[in-house]
């Protein structure tokens, strides 16, 4: 058989299976066969040296139109084959518009976001107002203005975040006071009584960060409350009522409050509040360690050391300050046993509230 009876047989058999490729992955597979490197008719064109000189001219020209007409097959298969495949991918993905919809569970606020606005509603409500303060603040605002000692443990630096600069040292603002990220809002209301003069009724809600390590009780950052009123003729009467409405607006009206004497550097008397057992209700569980009552928050009339750092007469003026933990609050409200469980994400737990 002549070199060109072999081009021409080899033709026709291209076109058979070219026509016979059912897919295009198969039809991938007939033009490797044939025109891939190691291809029957790329064989051919690289015999062409041992193709008589007489005969070059019209082997060449054979075997050129056979390999324009195989690629043209190939490409006009190909078409048929991609449109087929679309068709049918197309009709397997068919949306049936007469069945029902899935509907898409929607979003909500997390329980920390939610309860302090919750906790925010219910100060509003009774004439306070939201302030805000910097999360990195000066230890003069933290510490000193709120009546730290200077040897005061809270100012160590494995209890507070301070804030170093280039060279490795606690960064400071004028060369006099050390920045730190804020341990309390309780600075906020230094910042505000240099703001505002009396009478001052406010309520600062925010972050802070501690040096703590994450157990069921203690977090190394979470959501702090922090409220002040100052005015004429406050007692600790009035402090007291503030915070028993407060707890029996959040807890229930139920619940009873007991305030314990305590101690806190900017106030003075101090103490810490404590609310009756939801579980129990004040009878002594595993959940309120058998005494029927949970703490809460602490409080306590300013000092009126704090008021000498912002020139207001603690013979003319008094007041109360509190704070408290929303991460806390929230675990005492729906007996959360461990406060990492609001912060981990699972939406199986947060979908509860």
């Amino acid at each position: 058989m002549s070199v060109l009876d072999t081009i021409e047989l080899q033709k026709k058999e291209a076109t058979s299976a070219i026509e016979a490729a059912l897919t295009v992955a198969a039809l991938d597979e007939v033009r490797i066969r044939l025109l891939g490197r190691s291809g029957s008719l790329t064989a051919l064109l690289r015999g062409m040296s041992q193709v008589a000189p007489d005969e070059r001219v019209h082997v060449g020209t054979a075997l050129n139109t056979a390999r324009d007409a195989i690629e043209a097959a190939i490409a006009a298969r190909r078409n048929v084959l991609e449109a087929k495949e679309l068709e049918n991918r197309i009709a397997s993905q068919a949306l049936d518009v007469s069945l029902p919809g899935r509907a898409r569970p929607l979003g909500s606020q997390h329980l920390i976001s939610r309860l302090t606005n919750e906790i925010i509603d219910v100060f509003k409500g009774i004439g306070y107002r939201v302030v805000e303060g910097p999360e990195a603040d000066t230890d003069y605002y933290s510490f000193t203005a709120l009546n730290y000692t200077e040897d005061h443990p809270a100012r160590s630096m494995q209890d507070t975040f301070y804030i170093l600069d280039r060279s490795g040292d606690v960064a400071q603002v004028r060369g006099e006071s050390d920045v730190m990220l804020r341990s309390q809002t309780s600075g906020v209301q230094i910042h505000e009584m240099e703001r505002q003069r009396p009478p001052i009724y406010m309520l600062a809600p925010g972050r802070v960060f501690r040096r703590d390590v994450a157990d069921p009780s203690h977090l190394p950052q979470f959501t702090q409350i922090e409220g002040l009123v100052v005015d004429k003729g406050i007692t600790f009467g009035d402090l007291k009522g503030t915070l028993d409405y407060f707890c029996k607006q959040i807890f229930g009206p139920e619940r009873k409050t007991r305030f314990r004497p305590h101690y806190f550097p900017f106030t003075e008397p101090s103490a810490e509040v404590d609310v009756s057992c939801g579980i129990c209700g004040g009878v002594g569980c595993r959940f309120c360690k058998g005494n029927g009552w949970l703490e809460i928050l602490g409080c306590g009339m300013v000092d009126p050391n704090v008021f000498g750092f912002v020139d207001i007469d603690p013979e003319e003026y008094s007041g109360f300050a509190f704070g408290m933990g929303v991460e806390r609050i929230a675990c005492l409200k729906y007996n959360v046993p461990d406060l990492r469980m609001l912060l981990e994400g699972d939406m199986r737990f947060l979908r509860q509230f």
